[in-house]
């Protein structure tokens, strides 16, 4: 049986095992750079579309409705495609899902980076901040194409990712044998041994599978309930006027992002990185200790202090997102793997839900 990356030895997968780590990686930056790019952009859509929207006369309900149905279109997109993404990535090396965590992340820096150049560089010209949200947006697309067409033309046919996708289809998941069969790719004769083995393994259900990894659901639900619930919006809205102005709320954006981004290659120190399933829910519950933190922080501390906390949203966030997510798969076969990691991501999408909703809750008493 030829040797496969979990053997050792210098093959030609393990050689293509890094490359495969940075198309992951700009994957995962394609992933969400579309969402990211209409966050980033909260600044122009303040002045587009502010609270007296009938009667403004500037960008008007029916624009303000339509870039809602956009915004929506993003995020079935992005359930779908993190989804997927995961969910493919879960039968490989945890560090394939590392590198698209990373990309994730990235992409919310690099279009945060991207926002305050473009705001900088039209600044004092004659309608400057449509200007730059233009030029902002079309820079996003391109780069959404080129990811576009690196998934359809490269990534499949790595060797690294064919091994591992023909290794799960031969340990009977059905969806993958499918991407094969469309990419006329086959199992290599080495991996018959494996299909042998298979045949005497009678998969997990959803459901079961679900009981099983229940802690590890929650976790990512409450992960992103609690982070949603505080960003972007409270970041946008409640943080008072500061030295920095117009800039306040693009640079805690960007403050966030960073460290979303750094938090997210921390776990690759393996002396910090926490892999105790108790431990997780330990620290991902204690979170919720940042809603009043931000609270007051809001309201009695100076713009340094807020600055902090929104770095130390971003680092957490990152860092249990990617602790989590490559913990969870470990000791199941390829399907139970793939399906483990759609169902995190569905928990996933739905604290995105429960946060951005509860998100509202920080303008009771406010006022409109």
């Amino acid at each position: 049986m030829p040797s496969t990356p979990e053997d050792g030895a210098p093959t030609r997968l393990e050689q293509g095992k890094y490359v495969a780590m940075v198309v992951c990686w700009l994957l995962g930056n394609g992933c969400l750079f579309s969402w990211n790019s209409m966050l980033t952009i909260e600044d122009y859509y303040g002045t587009l579309f502010p609270l007296n929207l009938a009667t403004s006369g500037k960008g008007g309900i029916g624009t303000y409705i339509g870039i809602c149905i956009i915004s929506g279109a993003f995020g079935v997109a992005d359930a779908h495609v993190q989804g997927g993404m995961v969910g493919d990535l879960s039968f490989m090396l945890p560090e394939f899902i590392q590198s698209f965590l990373a990309g994730l992340a990235a992409s919310g820096a690099l279009t945060s980076g991207l926002r305050l150049i473009t705001k900088a560089a039209f600044e004092n010209s004659k309608d400057g901040l449509r200007k730059g949200a233009i030029l902002f947006f079309a820079i996003s697309a391109f780069f959404e194409l080129l990811c576009v067409l690196l998934y359809a033309l490269v990534f499949p046919k790595l060797p690294i990712v064919k091994y591992y996708r023909s290794k799960a289809a031969l340990e009977g998941s059905k969806t993958v044998s499918a991407d094969l069969a469309a990419g006329g790719i086959h199992a290599e004769p080495g991996q018959q041994a494996e299909e042998e083995d298979s045949k005497h393994y009678e998969r997990l259900s959803t459901k079961e599978l679900l009981f099983q990894n229940i802690d590890y659901a929650l976790d990512m639900f409450l992960i992103y309930a609690l982070t949603l619930s505080i960003f972007p919006g409270f970041l946008s809205e409640d943080t008072g006027s500061h030295s920095l102005g117009s800039w306040y709320a693009l640079v805690l954006i960007a403050m966030y992002n960073v460290w979303d981004l750094i938090g997210r290659y921390v776990p690759l120190l393996k002396c910090i990185k926490l892999e105790s399933r108790k431990g997780l829910m330990i620290a991902i519950v204690s979170r919720i200790l940042l809603i009043p933190a931000f609270y007051f922080t809001a309201k009695y501390g100076s713009q340094g202090w807020m600055i902090l906390l929104t770095s130390f949203l971003g680092l957490t966030n990152g860092y249990l997102t990617v602790c989590v997510l490559t913990s969870a798969p470990k000791g199941y076969k390829g399907p139970e793997q793939n399906a483990l990691g759609n169902i995190l991501v569905l928990f996933l999408i739905g604290g995105i839900f429960a946060g951005v909703t509860l998100d509202w809750l920080w303008l009771i008493g406010k006022g409109w």
